[in-house]
């Protein structure tokens, strides 16, 4: 048989879903609200959800959102993940910045190309949350960074994937 004619019908006249626009930063916000799930750990082994969903977003794409959007979302995730008022604020906007070079500078990315800049991402975040809490007086051994770190950077590639998966049910695809 034709590809053709094992094809649905119902995609002719299907458009984008009617929140597209928000969709994208509705799925960060979510992400962020992981850390409210009653996990109880002495460690902090969870991996900044937020900054995954973030990360992933905007290397899948950057027209969602203008750059200015990364603040309001890192306020958000700064209030619901309990860390310093401003910090995810920042960084997010530095990220967004930063990655707008990238694309501007860049010809092509490929899929190992993008989960290496997620990993510098990552780890940078990781590496100045456990600077801020260094520098605000808690006891956090260099280590401790080291398995939320790894597991973001693992999670990276699922991250990515039900982003994506997201996206074409939001373009209607």
């Amino acid at each position: 048989m034709v590809r053709a004619a094992l094809a649905s019908k119902r995609r002719i006249g299907k458009g984008p879903s009617r929140f597209a626009a928000i969709i994208p930063a509705a799925t960060v916000v979510l992400a962020s609200l992981l850390t409210a799930l009653p996990i109880v750990s002495t460690s902090g082994w969870y991996p900044d959800f937020g900054f995954l969903a973030f990360i992933g977003w905007r290397l899948l794409r950057s027209d969602p959102w203008p750059a200015w959007w990364a603040a309001p979302l890192g306020l958000i995730n700064d209030l619901f993940t309990g860390g310093p008022i401003g910090l995810s604020v920042a960084l997010w906007s530095a990220a967004m910045l930063a990655l707008d070079l990238i694309d501007r500078r860049t010809q092509w990315r490929d899929y190992w190309i993008e989960w290496a800049v997620a990993a510098v991402f990552l780890t940078l975040d990781e590496w100045l949350q456990w600077r801020v809490a260094k520098y605000a007086g808690a006891d956090v051994p260099w280590l401790a960074m080291g398995p939320p770190l790894v597991i973001s950077i693992c999670v990276f590639p699922l991250v990515a994937w039900i982003v994506s998966r997201i996206d074409v049910k939001r373009l209607g695809r």
